[in-house]
């Protein structure tokens, strides 16, 4: 749709980086909507935003929600399971997992225990296979 919009109003495409998003992978698209998107302050809700994102393409992520949020330009509420989303210095990490939902550190919650215990032995993981 957006290459549709473009051809009436080609300063549209500025908006996500200048160039027709699919002439990008999934992920480039994806940055380029979030780095056009979060130019306009506001409050932002995040559904796994990481899902079409390479792990070296959260950590650009990871750069832009702090830098929005340092800024006091943008806040953002995000549900994820990625462990370098997670990492969001000054973040609150709620977990669900419980009754009540409480607050945990990074190094408290599932998918960090999971990654790193991945990480010291995956062969422990590999000969469940």
């Amino acid at each position: 749709m957006l290459d549709d919009w473009a051809a009436v109003s080609p300063g549209l495409l500025k908006y996500f980086g200048g160039q027709s998003l699919m002439t990008q992978s999934h992920g480039q698209s994806v940055m380029a909507f979030f780095n056009a998107r979060y130019q306009i302050k506001g409050l932002y809700l995040l559904d796994e935003p990481e899902t079409a994102l390479s792990p070296k393409t959260q950590f650009k992520l990871l750069e832009l929600l702090i830098k929005m949020g340092r800024s006091g330009h943008a806040q953002f509420i995000i549900a994820t399971h990625s462990p370098i989303l997670l990492a969001c210095p000054e973040a609150f990490i709620l977990s669900f997992d419980c009754t009540p939902i409480k607050e945990v550190r990074y190094e408290e919650t599932e998918h960090y225990k999971l990654y790193k215990s991945f990480m010291e032995d995956r062969q422990k993981y590999i000969d469940k296979f």
